[in-house]
């Protein structure tokens, strides 16, 4: 018959192995929100990753969430880049929240080539942040972004429909924006630890149009 020996035993013996947590590290990537840095395991985006924020439409809040990021990265000697945005920020509006636009550049391109720009973008390691907006985007390119983001040592942003929350995604961060009963992100995927079972508030009183008014210049679908 065998013998019943305690776990403690085993253990103070070595005979079992025991993982220990990996503590998490602080990053120096705060997103500008803090109630929304206190839920994030890094105080902040995820370093040098791929972060995916899913929303119900454009406009919704998406690029309020980025500008202090943005604002910070452009005072910087990198640049930040904007590929396919749905549509042409206001300058004078995005300079009165502290964007450098010498530091900030927008890629016009085709639907077929946005991932394979922002691929390209993020692996030269000459960009502080690359944030881009597929129609579509598979598992396998998410993760060519991910890793991207990694060797260049940048913050990658994939903005794209919350219909797209069912499927499984390699992005370090998921947040999705919504808008009712009053508008509040909800972390949905994040690296290092449990995504708060609450949604964070989000204040909606003043609007992104009121922020940096956007031209009507909406690109035609590819």
């Amino acid at each position: 018959m065998s013998a019943v020996v305690a776990l403690s035993n085993l253990l103070d013996a070595r005979q079992v192995w025991r993982g220990r947590a990996v503590p998490i590290v602080e990053g120096e990537q705060p997103t500008g929100w803090p109630m929304l840095d206190a839920a994030l395991p890094a105080r902040g985006w995820p370093e040098a990753a791929l972060t995916e924020i899913l929303m119900p439409a454009d406009g919704v809040g998406e690029l309020r969430l980025v500008l202090p990021t943005l604002a910070r990265l452009t005072q910087g000697q990198r640049p930040v880049v904007l590929i396919a945005p749905p549509y042409l920020p206001c300058a004078m509006g995005w300079r009165q929240q502290g964007v450098n636009l010498h530091r900030l550049s927008i890629v016009d391109a085709e639907e077929k080539q946005v991932l394979w720009a922002a691929e390209q973008c993020l692996r030269s390691g000459s960009c502080a942040a690359v944030l881009a907006w597929p129609h579509q985007a598979d598992d396998r390119s998410l993760r060519r972004l991910q890793v991207a983001a990694d060797t260049g040592r940048a913050l990658a942003f994939v903005f794209r429909d919350r219909k797209h929350l069912t499927n499984a995604s390699p992005a370090s961060l998921r947040l999705e924006l919504t808008t009712t009963p009053s508008t509040a992100i909800w972390v949905r995927k994040c690296r290092g630890g449990n995504a708060p079972s609450q949604a964070i508030p989000f204040d909606s009183v003043q609007r992104l149009s009121s922020l940096c008014r956007i031209h009507e210049r909406k690109k035609q679908s590819a």
